[in-house]
């Protein structure tokens, strides 16, 4: 934990909290355009390289050191690294990263805004530009306000969120041993549920694991008329289907969160045929990792015992692999109790709200939990107060992340985004203790 459990040097941040509004309200007018050219021009997870030669420009521009073009993937040629890396440097003390997201989704907006995304098919239906206008906004601020602080600051923009293995990509192409190792990690996510103004985190486990599963089964394919000739995996897939919804509900304690989703089932090409094989695409959720590990088994037992006792070929058993994974997002306590004041004083105590956890995913976890560093990550309230309040009165609900409509109101978010982050940024950077800048 090193210095997260020395306590903050609270008492030097109110006079850096004033000086924050100001610096705020004069970068606005530009970062309210940048965001709107960001969400007019978006590029898809592995292929945002002009949002990251964007994001590694403005960070020269304000004088940080710049690596970018991290995190190549090995077996993907196609895949370009577009991580980049920011560094600060202040002297001794902690040293602290704040993370953004480069990636859109592949959605069609439907907003009617008119800086609407102009590339077909391709929309920031989740934030991710908000979030680097509000990372552009901090790390501006917190260039101006070094006199307030001590130690490293290391601005991270990942690419490839959407498909939960670009910080694992950046990882693996040594960002830990290339770059400082931080004390801590930062980290804001916009969110339609809260009003723009407020914020709100979850202390402890905020986000779900998240572990996608194949499940190919082997049969032996026949005419449809003569099933007795052959071995079907479609049958064999349906009672899996059905044998899953049994893992959470009986093997799986009330206490330990998870969700075991069944998202795809394809098998065959025609009526009147049966195939030689079937396909499941699982969807597992988890706090634990013992809890995964558990439910990973049963799925692989399931599977087998299904086989064997449908007589699917014993020389060709059932294949079950996970083909993609992140850890699930914890807030540590400790972090999160300073996090919070600081936020309180940026924002007001009212505007800072406690949240229930969620079993969605994202993996900025991978940054931290399996590398045993403390992180805070906290939720930007993205849609105005009237439109949540209606909201509440007809129960009809307002466009979700990944909505073809979500459209965040911009200069309000846009404003507590960057003052958050930049107060807890500069709350963890004024701590006492820390290691040294390297």
């Amino acid at each position: 934990m090193r210095f997260i459990l020395i306590a903050l040097a609270l008492a030097a941040a109110p006079l850096a909290a004033q000086q924050v509004q100001p610096l705020v309200q004069a970068e606005l007018p530009g970062l309210l355009q940048t965001y709107q050219s960001l969400h007019e021009a978006p590029e898809l997870s592995h292929f945002e390289a002009k949002t990251s030669s964007f994001i590694a420009g403005q960070l020269r521009a304000l004088g940080y050191e710049v690596a970018d073009n991290i995190g190549v993937y090995a077996g993907h040629p196609e895949w370009h690294g577009y991580g980049v890396v920011g560094i600060l440097r202040n002297g001794p003390g902690p040293v602290v990263l704040v993370r953004t997201e480069l990636d859109a989704l592949p959605v069609t907006e439907q907003t009617g805004r008119a800086y609407a995304s102009r590339v077909p098919g391709v929309m920031h239906a989740c934030g991710h530009d908000i979030h680097m206008a509000a990372f552009l906004g901090t790390a501006a601020a917190l260039a101006r306000l070094k006199s307030q602080w001590h130690g490293t600051l290391e601005m991270v923009a990942q690419p490839a969120e959407e498909t939960i293995n670009g910080a694992a990509a950046m990882l693996a192409d040594g960002m830990y041993t290339r770059f400082p190792r931080p004390d801590l990690l930062l980290a804001e996510h916009d969110d339609p549920s809260l009003a723009a103004g407020t914020v709100g985190f979850v202390s402890g486990y905020s986000m779900a694991s998240a572990t996608s599963v194949k499940i190919v089964l082997h049969g032996i394919s026949a005419h449809g008329s003569r099933p007795e000739a052959g071995k079907d995996p479609v049958v064999a897939a349906a009672e899996l289907v059905t044998a899953l919804q049994g893992i959470v509900s009986r093997e799986t304690s009330p206490f330990d969160q998870a969700v075991v989703t069944v998202g795809s089932l394809q098998a065959g090409t025609k009526n009147n045929i049966i195939p030689d094989s079937a396909t499941l695409l699982l969807s597992v959720r988890t706090y634990k990792d013992e809890v995964r590990q558990r439910i990973l088994a049963s799925i692989k037992r399931m599977a087998n015992g299904i086989a064997i006792a449908d007589a699917l070929p014993a020389n060709q058993p059932p294949e079950v692999s996970v083909y993609e994974y992140t850890p699930a997002l914890y807030n540590d306590p400790a972090l999160s109790v300073r996090m919070e004041a600081a936020l309180k004083h940026a924002l007001g105590a009212n505007n800072v709200l406690h949240q229930q956890p969620v079993m969605a995913s994202e993996d900025f976890g991978a940054f931290g939990l399996e590398h045993r560093i403390p992180l805070f990550d906290y939720n930007l309230g993205a849609v105005s107060a009237e439109a949540l309040a209606q909201s509440q009165r007809t129960g009809v609900p307002l466009p979700s992340l990944h909505s073809s409509k979500f459209a965040p109101l911009p200069e309000p978010t846009l404003r507590t985004g960057i003052t958050a982050l930049t107060s807890v940024a500069l709350a963890a950077l004024q701590a006492a203790g820390g290691t040294a800048a390297r």
